[in-house]
């Protein structure tokens, strides 16, 4: 399938999805972050992944960016990175990362900055100081973390925060199990229905501005240190296991900073 008759099927959706409005996907969402999006003008829009990671990872961002972009609202598309390991935001993009960031528990970040309701700019960082030891150190684990967090900024929570229940078929699923070969169950190495219908309803209306596209470099400060509160602000959820998962940091001016960490088990 060409490209542009792909892009053009995928107007040809959306207009479809805007005219019998969100009645058909409303029975399915539930896992929306806040109501958190990207301003935009127009469906589907294109948003930035910034490639800061190294080449074991570039198979995995690939592959989490062709996934997300099976969305009838949104596209993705991988971009030289601006901010290496250190991560550092960029206005209008996500920067995606990886670094040795140490042994702080934690296997991924991802990070949205907010203005009102609307997402300025996002950040996923993968740690590998994990993934370069068991039983990290797999494909399978790698995208499943990668596809996980860069749908955190896109807009989606978890469907599910509990690392020993049955696997959904989303790595917007919490799991010991990311390929589902331990216990002979579902792969949750790539999004499922319910979360592109869960995009569909966020992105179901347009904005007067947008959010997408641009080349600022902002917020240098990052140590990696997923439990600083000065860093990261007040948390506001524990995950399945009891740990804090998400935290808030108020920014001033209607801004502020949101957080989830993915903690190693």
């Amino acid at each position: 399938m060409s490209i542009s008759f792909r892009r053009s099927s995928k107007f040809v959706a959306m207009a479809v999805l805007l005219f019998v409005g969100v009645f058909a996907t409303i029975a399915y969402a539930s896992h929306s972050w806040g109501g958190y999006h990207w301003a935009r003008t127009a469906s589907p829009f294109t948003l930035k992944l910034g490639d800061n990671v190294s080449a074991v990872w570039d198979g995995h961002l690939a592959t989490a960016s062709g996934d997300w972009t099976e969305s009838l609202v949104l596209d993705t598309t991988i971009v030289a990175g601006q901010s290496k390991g250190n991560c550092r935001p960029t206005k209008g993009r996500v920067e995606v990362c990886d670094k040795a960031y140490g042994y702080n528990g934690w296997l991924g970040i991802a990070s949205i900055w907010i203005s009102g309701s609307h997402i300025t700019q996002g950040t996923v960082k993968v740690n590998d100081t994990y993934f370069n030891n068991s039983p990290y150190n797999t494909s399978a684990w790698r995208q499943f973390v990668m596809c996980q967090e860069v749908g955190h900024t896109l807009g989606l929570d978890h469907q599910d925060t509990n690392f020993t229940d049955v696997n959904l078929g989303t790595c917007m699923d919490y799991t010991n199990d990311p390929d589902g070969t331990i216990n002979g169950q579902l792969s949750n190495l790539h999004p499922n229905a319910h979360d592109y219908n869960e995009l569909g309803l966020i992105y179901s209306h347009f904005d007067n501005k947008t959010t997408v596209g641009g080349q600022t470099v902002s917020q240098p400060r990052d140590n990696g240190n997923a439990e600083d509160v000065e860093e990261h602000g007040r948390f506001l959820r524990k995950d399945g296991n009891g740990r804090t998962s998400l935290f808030e940091k108020d920014l001033g001016k209607g801004e502020k900073l949101f957080t989830f960490i993915l903690w190693a088990e």
